[in-house]
């Protein structure tokens, strides 16, 4: 069940796009009547007056609904009708509060789901522990805490785990957000006063979902306010899965009751990938990318490339920009070139603060407009480009990069990256500002 603060936020969106799309006349007559109740998976519902005006829409504007829920670029792609039911009354019925939260519920990336996951000799225990989570959460392994090393996939399998959960029970009332913006609200509720509202929000869900939660470590503040979190939600068998970069034996300055109750349920670390999961990773990544790569070039990618597999896709993204930039196939020989020209003679040089300059001098724009917190078109853009830039050009972790974004938080990171990569593919020139951004940025 969607929070009203997200679904105000989604449909309002949908709506300035819905405004460019369809008449004035038939925008006030059917659309401006529509009334958003509830967002279930990926689809926004929407209370219609009647049967038949339910009819009138599905036959006259179900591609132009559809086309501006996809350009207001939100994780909703879809939409359904219910017929003469107001947002209480819905509300009532389904059994929730209609009282407004001023905290955001979490934004999960519809892209992370256990079909694009690649499963390994490395990562098959967590994958079947977070699938179990997904059928049956607050009964499976609670909580769930996965463990592991920076770039190997723990963020998509917790997304994928609340992508599921929201598709299979769309009743429940799922949050997924990082350790570092739950502190952060917690510490604006402690300023305004606000603690109230902080512990209703976060303690009347059925699952939780807190990425990176080392960062709660010498927090005493928040570890005290989570451990009573973490209690009110077990004892109502709501589901809680904690992400970090240690087991919890290993995350130093960390409220021993708080360790205990992390080691209480299932602990599953994830093991960088052997060769073969490496293989089977860049050849998904490839295929997404419309793109057939020979077997022999898939294994010279996946040998020497580290551990983690940011820095695999980092690899594979250099190749196919070489293979774009030169007009040439994909090789042995081109891939070893294209390594050694972006790797290993620029990453000696490459830092955060010369390709956002970069960026800022292409686009003509201020480095405190970029970084700043202004959302018109003219910034937004090139500030999704940068990221984008950094993410494949640099080896850096998603927390680091967000600092350097300006504070950002990580998922937005990981937003900016999806959305510019899927704009890569279909937007000609989009596609062109990011090839020529790297060849400046590599050809310095």
């Amino acid at each position: 069940m969607a929070q009203n603060g997200q679904l105000t936020a989604v449909w309002g969106k949908i709506l300035s796009e819905l405004e460019t799309i369809i008449t004035p006349i038939t925008f006030k007559l059917y659309i401006s009547a529509l009334e958003p109740v509830d967002i279930k998976g990926n689809k926004i519902v929407l209370s219609t007056k009647s049967e038949y005006f339910a009819n009138t829409l599905t036959e006259r504007l179900v591609s132009q609904i559809k086309k501006g829920i996809s350009k207001a670029d939100t994780f909703v792609s879809d939409f359904e009708l219910c017929v003469g039911k107001s947002k209480e009354d819905f509300l009532s019925i389904k059994g929730y509060s209609t009282n407004e939260s001023e905290y955001d519920s979490s934004m999960v990336d519809s892209k992370f789901t256990f079909d694009s996951f690649v499963v390994g000799n490395s990562n098959k225990f967590v994958y079947a522990a977070a699938k179990a989570v997904a059928e049956n959460p607050g009964s499976s392994f609670n909580p769930l805490f996965i463990y592991g090393a920076s770039g190997l996939g723990k963020t998509h399998i917790m997304q994928a785990t609340a992508n599921s959960i929201k598709t299979n029970f769309p009743e429940k009332r799922v949050i997924y957000i990082t350790c570092e913006k739950f502190t952060n609200e917690l510490i604006d509720s402690i300023r305004h006063n606000k603690c109230p509202d902080f512990r209703a929000h976060y303690r009347n869900i059925d699952v939780l979902i807190i990425d990176d939660v080392q960062f709660l470590a010498n927090k005493e503040a928040c570890q005290e306010e989570f451990f009573h979190t973490f209690n009110e939600l077990y004892s109502q068998n709501k589901q809680i899965i904690l992400s970090s970069d240690s087991a919890p034996s290993e995350i130093k300055l960390l409220n021993e009751r708080l360790r205990t109750r992390f080691e209480g349920g299932m602990t599953a670390d994830v093991q960088p990938p052997d060769i073969e999961t490496k293989v089977a990773i860049l050849q998904k990544k490839a295929a997404e990318k419309k793109y057939m790569i020979a077997s022999d070039v898939l294994y010279y990618l996946a040998e020497n490339s580290g551990n983690d597999v940011r820095t695999l896709e980092g690899r594979l993204t250099k190749v196919l920009f070489a293979s774009i930039l030169h007009e040439s196939p994909i090789t042995i020989e081109l891939a070893e070139s294209a390594l050694k020209e972006s790797i290993g003679e620029e990453s000696e040089t490459l830092t955060t603060t010369y390709l956002i300059s970069c960026v800022c001098n292409f686009f003509n724009i201020k480095n405190t407009e970029l970084l700043g917190k202004k959302k018109n078109k003219e910034l937004v853009e090139p500030r999704q480009i940068c990221t984008y830039l950094i993410c494949e050009l640099m080896d850096l972790p998603l927390v680091t990069i967000g600092t350097a974004m300006g504070g950002r938080d990580h998922t937005t990171v990981i937003h900016s990256r999806n959305k510019i990569t899927e704009l890569i593919n279909n937007n000609d020139r989009i596609a062109k500002q990011v090839n020529d951004l790297k060849n400046i940025i590599l050809k310095k």
